[in-house]
């Protein structure tokens, strides 16, 4: 077996080397990940720089990449608050958020990669509970579900909005009463809703009896002035009309001139 030449050793050894450094030095971030660079020998978090972004990078292996999500995530929260009346009302809530990417340095250095379980949450409980406690369970059940859900969203924002996260929509999924409140509400606005009905009903019935006496007021009005006009003379000139043109008929007939009551000319004939 022949002997390596000496040059050769050395040559492997520092080629293992390399390989073994390029290995710990370089990094992949994945899609909608950022990585904040972490410099041993170099004052640590890099927060004036921009996060290394999607792809291939190359780091000194003695220094460390952080890699966060920076894309839209969610968190689903379900939490104990009290209603303005002491009641114990149970609320579940959807966070949308991420974090900010231009500061993601300063959030790692500051909050660590644990941000979401020392800020975001406590800023949404403690949102939670100061709006629901505003509020009676009958608002919270029916009429007042958006608002709340937006003045949550507002008060959450004022908390982190300096904490270097993004909030993006915060979604009440659900607002769960006790039970005896719950009932004795679906039944106050049932009685409601049947009240409304009633109501309709007796204004639809007075408008239509008030329809049907204008009807029969404009009616008997008009039989009123048509019996005033018709005068004895009117008749009798109308009759007069009536008798002409019957007389230039070719039917037979026979008109009696005068013979009525009212001096009217009477019709006999076949047709």
């Amino acid at each position: 077996m022949e002997k390596l030449p000496k040059v050769a050793l050395p040559t492997i050894i520092i080629a293992i080397v390399l390989i073994i450094v390029l290995a710990k030095s370089a990094i992949t971030i994945g899609s909608g990940e950022a990585g904040v660079l972490y410099k041993t020998f170099g004052g640590g978090v890099v927060t004036d720089e921009a996060p290394l972004g999607e792809g291939f990078h190359i780091v000194a292996p003695w220094n460390k990449v952080f890699v966060y999500e920076v894309r839209q995530q969610e968190i689903l929260e379900k939490m104990n608050v009290l209603s303005s009346n002491g009641l114990d009302i149970k609320l579940e809530a959807s966070v949308w958020f991420q974090p900010d990417y231009a500061n993601l340095g300063k959030l790692h250095q500051e909050k660590s990669e644990m941000y979401k379980e020392r800020v975001l949450l406590p800023a949404i409980r403690s949102a939670a509970r100061s709006v629901v406690g505003r509020y009676t369970p009958e608002q919270l059940y029916s009429s007042k579900r958006d608002a709340i859900q937006q003045e949550i969203f507002e008060e959450t924002k004022k908390i982190v909005e300096d904490q270097y996260i993004q909030l993006n929509e915060v979604l009440v999924r659900d607002v769960t009463l006790p039970p005896t409140i719950k009932d004795a509400i679906e039944r106050k606005l049932k009685q409601e809703q049947e009240s409304l009905e009633y109501e309709f009903r007796l204004v639809t019935a007075a408008k239509e009896a008030e329809k049907q006496i204008i009807e029969a007021q404009g009616k008997a009005d008009a039989n009123r002035i048509l019996s005033a006009s018709l005068t004895d003379k009117i008749l009798q000139d109308k009759g007069i009309e009536a008798t002409i043109k019957l007389s230039e008929s070719t039917n037979s007939k026979v008109i009696v001139i005068g013979s009525g009551d009212s001096g009217m000319p009477i019709i006999l004939g076949n047709q």
